[in-house]
């Protein structure tokens, strides 16, 4: 076990994540420039040789009052079932808790809740396993998404899979003259003002414009591309798709409140889409739903919308953690389901 400390080892980490079949872009070092709040460490599996077989990208922040809080989002990169690399990057976990004097390791990892034999592994290196979040606001991560296996698939098997309604508005927003274009790190500003138009429409508090900047400087145009739809010369709607190994990401989406009968946001998934397949990926990732499943839910169009794409509706694990000082992690749930109730109020939740 060893961590990410020079160059040379970041060059070697960079290439293992984008060839693993686990990769995730979360884990990656351009996505932990954009966390810059953060301290960000990863750690190494290695076998005999010396080679990378198993990798944890964590992030570490100071709460005030408890201390360092370890983080890692859709950790770990590696074989799920091999025990010991498992606890190769547990034990670089720990020395990194003594090393920050973190209270708290929390892990949400892209495995689906039905992986007994993960669940049974990590349990045995004394992981506690969090799974009972059903909506977003419980977790940092969606525990719920729709995922698409366009893996050696064609453009027409994919769109064949669609829901009929999502064909018909696809073709809908073509014929209407709705026009898709990349755009530049200018373009955000269009989408950022959509993005608040959206937030004021659902109910969500939005990011500053300057972080989805940051986001650009750290990603495009490799990793990050920003997509924006127009009717008659005029933005619509935006999103913003992630490119990371065998996966792209639905990560942003923005919509106007005019113009929603042209049908934007059903072709601005489809050229994502067709993006992803375009990069021979193995997942397209429409990213995350609640886990309520009820048309009177207030998020029930999301899921519906979602859906039709054809996707696989897939339960995640949740998080799973390791309380380094008990006492402190437990006082800091109560301050933190505190915090989350006064900002729903506030919000008008």
């Amino acid at each position: 076990m060893r961590f990410v400390e020079d160059e040379k080892s970041k060059q070697e980490y960079k290439k293992f994540l984008e060839n693993h079949e686990r990769c995730n872009f979360q884990q990656s070092l351009e996505w932990a420039k954009v966390k810059d709040s953060w301290k960000n460490e990863v750690i190494l599996a290695e076998d005999e040789q010396g080679n990378i077989i198993g990798s944890l990208s964590v992030l570490i922040r100071k709460i005030p009052i408890f201390g360092n809080l370890m983080y890692s989002s859709r950790g770990p990169v590696c074989d799920i079932h091999d025990e010991k690399v498992l606890e190769q990057l547990t034990e670089g976990a720990k020395q990194l808790a003594k090393k920050y004097h973190a209270f708290v390791l929390k892990i949400e990892p892209d495995i689906k809740s039905d992986d007994q034999e993960f669940r049974e592994i990590v349990t045995k290196l004394g992981y506690r396993i969090k799974d009972d979040a059903k909506d977003f606001s419980e977790e940092i991560q969606p525990r719920y998404v729709f995922r698409l296996d366009i893996k050696g698939k064609t453009e027409d098997e994919i769109f064949a899979g669609f829901h009929q309604k999502t064909r018909y508005n696809i073709r809908l927003a073509i014929k209407k003259g709705v026009t898709v274009k990349e755009g530049t790190k200018e373009d955000l500003k269009d989408f950022h003002k959509i993005m608040v138009e959206t937030g004021a429409r659902d109910g969500f508090i939005i990011r500053p414009l300057e972080y989805f900047e940051k986001m650009y400087d750290a990603l495009a145009p490799e990793h990050m591309k920003v997509l924006m739809a127009y009717y008659e010369g005029k933005p619509i709607s935006g999103v913003i798709p992630i490119m990371y190994g065998n996966k792209t990401w639905y990560l942003y989406g923005a919509s106007s409140n005019e113009y929603r009968n042209v049908m934007p946001n059903y072709l601005l998934q489809w050229e994502m889409i067709k993006l992803a397949i375009a990069r021979k990926n193995d997942i397209y990732d429409l990213r995350g739903v609640s886990g309520v499943v009820d048309e009177s839910h207030p998020q029930y169009g999301l899921y519906r919308f979602k859906k039709g794409f054809g996707a696989e509706f897939t339960e995640f694990l949740g998080e799973i953690y390791i309380p380094f000082k008990p006492v402190w992690y437990k006082l800091y749930k109560v301050a933190e389901k505190t915090f989350r109730k006064l900002r729903a109020l506030k919000r008008g939740v």
